[in-house]
């Protein structure tokens, strides 16, 4: 079985189709799909169902996606090993950030970063934090910033701890209280984060608990949009405390979201067990040491 052949299948279930994918892997369509289809010759079974609109898993396609994403990540370690071993001077640091809070929390962490190794080559992914974990997991990057919990795989150190601020228009009702609950936004449509970011699996969970199924009136992954949703009304939306400064706006009012469990909790994540270059160490160990407030 040969890892190229994975690479392609992961590749299409990532993106959707084997068009984007052949981007990715700089090949044509065509040549994606005979290499996937190679896969499934010699398993002895489809892993694509081709006739969805998308291309869709495949019970034993799952089975065989999730082992090909540690079998690549385990190829990744490897070559990161034999590079060291063969005297990789300079180094890389391959880091995923995700664009709420980062630039607060992690830029003097990268100016004295940069300056105690100047010859490191930081190369930067930006993401909402659900879909860094799962680049995280490929083994693509060393360390991701993302919301706490984070699963059993993961080992994570909490960087920063905010109450998420709720955001309504002045003219809401709801803009005359200090605090709300969750139960309150039952009647009232939420703006979130777009797709890939952790914080809405926190506020929706937390809708759950209080047993309803929220209206979503619109997302977006630019926080200044977003407060500007707000203030026209169109619905609640949520920023950790430390950015709602930063971000305030006329018409816009902040409350404190009074609920268990729905801290902003920032973490640093690096997958359990895994190889980490010295790079990736000297990082680890700023920021093992390092104050976030």
């Amino acid at each position: 079985m040969e890892l190229k052949n994975l690479r392609a299948f992961v590749e299409v279930v990532r993106h959707n189709g084997f068009t984007a994918a052949g981007k990715v892997l700089n090949a044509t369509q065509s040549t994606v799909s005979k290499t996937v289809r190679q896969l499934e010759d010699e398993i002895g079974a489809p892993l694509l169902d081709r006739l969805a609109q998308k291309p869709r898993l495949t019970a034993i396609g799952e089975v065989v996606y999730a082992r090909a994403l540690r079998l690549l990540a385990e190829r990744d370690d490897l070559l990161a090993e034999i590079a060291e071993l063969r005297g990789l001077k300079r180094g890389v640091l391959r880091l995923g950030l995700p664009p709420v809070g980062s630039g607060i929390l992690f830029a003097p962490l990268f100016a004295r970063f940069r300056q105690a190794y100047p010859g490191i080559d930081i190369r930067l992914v930006e993401q909402g934090s659900a879909r860094l974990e799962e680049i995280l997991r490929l083994g693509e990057i060393d360390f991701a910033a993302s919301l706490l919990p984070v699963d059993d795989d993961f080992e994570a150190r909490e960087v920063r701890r905010d109450p998420l601020m709720t955001l309504v228009a002045a003219d809401n009702p709801l803009a005359a209280r200090n605090s709300i609950k969750v139960c309150d936004l039952r009647d009232t449509p939420l703006i979130l984060f777009e797709s890939g970011f952790a914080q809405n699996r926190v506020i929706i969970n937390a809708c759950h608990r209080a047993g309803f199924e929220p209206a979503v009136a619109a997302r977006s992954g630019q926080i200044d949009f977003i407060v500007e949703l707000a203030a026209a009304g169109v619905g609640a939306a949520f920023l950790p405390r430390l950015l709602v400064e930063s971000h305030a706006r006329r018409g816009v009012v902040s409350l404190a979201l009074d609920e268990p469990d729905v801290d902003w909790r920032l973490a640093l994540v690096w997958r359990k067990g895994a190889y980490l270059s010295d790079a990736a160490r000297a990082w680890q160990a700023l920021a093992m040491t390092s104050r976030f407030d």
